[in-house]
């Protein structure tokens, strides 16, 4: 067992605004899923893409909204959000705050996928 605050693990920017440490995976033994912290800053938004895997996104505080073929869903804390493999889809925050949220996702080949989110 592991226990570490996210502030112990390394950011890095995804693109422009949205900020990514990776909380759990690989690195730490995990060998099914990774768990990674996105802070998605004002006026920001992760790339609208699609992937073959499922994800789930909790959003630990903020407001946002998610985008999909589906049409816009607005976020805000303590929503849970389930894509589904190969729905496309981003993630936007609102207002002028940060939108920090928990996105959980599978390994691929017992490493991290690689797409922004």
């Amino acid at each position: 067992m592991k226990v570490k605050s996210y502030r112990q693990a390394e950011g890095r920017e995804e693109v422009p605004g949205v900020t990514m440490c990776v909380v759990a995976g690989p690195e730490d033994g995990a060998p099914n899923f990774a768990m990674r912290l996105f802070e998605v800053g004002p006026g920001a938004s992760t790339p609208y893409h699609s992937h073959p895997w499922e994800h789930e996104v909790f959003v630990i505080s903020g407001s946002g909204e998610v985008r999909g073929t589906a049409g816009t869903r607005q976020l805000g804390e303590g929503d849970a959000v389930f894509v589904a493999p190969g729905e496309e889809h981003c993630f936007a925050s609102a207002g002028g705050g940060t939108m920090r949220m928990i996105c959980v996702v599978p390994l691929v080949n017992g490493a991290m996928p690689r797409t922004s989110e």
